[in-house]
């Protein structure tokens, strides 16, 4: 299987911006569709994230957090992770998240994909790592970041039937552990 073709780009003829905050920026661009349509198409762009899907040693189990999120009011499990800050590397942000926010160490973090989270909508590169070998060594200096558990692995399907999980990162990460689990630690 060769790459598909890439002959029908929309073309860019200018953006700007409309409103601009260190969390997002909204912005109007001039587009020409390949039909020849020409229109004014709003732009969202947000920082980067980095999140990890977290395994104990025996990688029975994944480290999740219970919390709400007011925005869609809903309450979930998600990975940890947070915004990567300017001049960081993706890797850097997760190791720094996971301490912050749950306490524990990994020895080893490696990066599994990236991805865009609303591709057709949103600017947000999203950046999922495995984490092993998590050390406990202090208490999470983040208080606001929900509840930290040992998920059992077996658990993940029926926590995804039931809606309890619905961020699309921590979707991403642990459906790639369930559909990748004998490969997802090889390097």
């Amino acid at each position: 299987m060769g790459d598909p073709v890439e002959t029908d780009a929309w073309q860019v003829l200018g953006e700007r911006s409309i409103y601009e905050s260190k969390w997002v920026t909204l912005g109007k661009a001039e587009v020409v569709l390949p039909s020849g349509q020409h229109f004014e198409h709003h732009t969202v762009t947000m920082p980067e994230a980095a999140m990890a899907v977290v395994l104990d040693d025996a990688r029975d189990h994944v480290l999740l957090s219970w919390r709400h999120r007011f925005v869609s009011d809903v309450w979930n499990y998600e990975l940890p992770g947070g915004l990567v800050e300017a001049g960081e590397d993706p890797a850097a942000t997760v190791a720094r998240e996971i301490v912050e926010e749950t306490g524990h160490q990994a020895t080893s973090i490696r990066h599994l994909v990236s991805f865009e989270p609303m591709v057709g909508m949103l600017r947000s590169r999203h950046h999922l790592f495995l984490a092993t070998g998590a050390d406990r060594v202090g208490e999470p200096s983040e208080r606001d970041e929900g509840h930290f558990e040992w998920i059992p692995v077996t658990a993940v399907p029926r926590l995804i039937d039931e809606g309890k999980i619905l961020n699309s990162g921590t979707l991403i990460g642990l459906l790639h552990l369930l559909a990748f689990a004998p490969r997802a630690d090889r390097e």
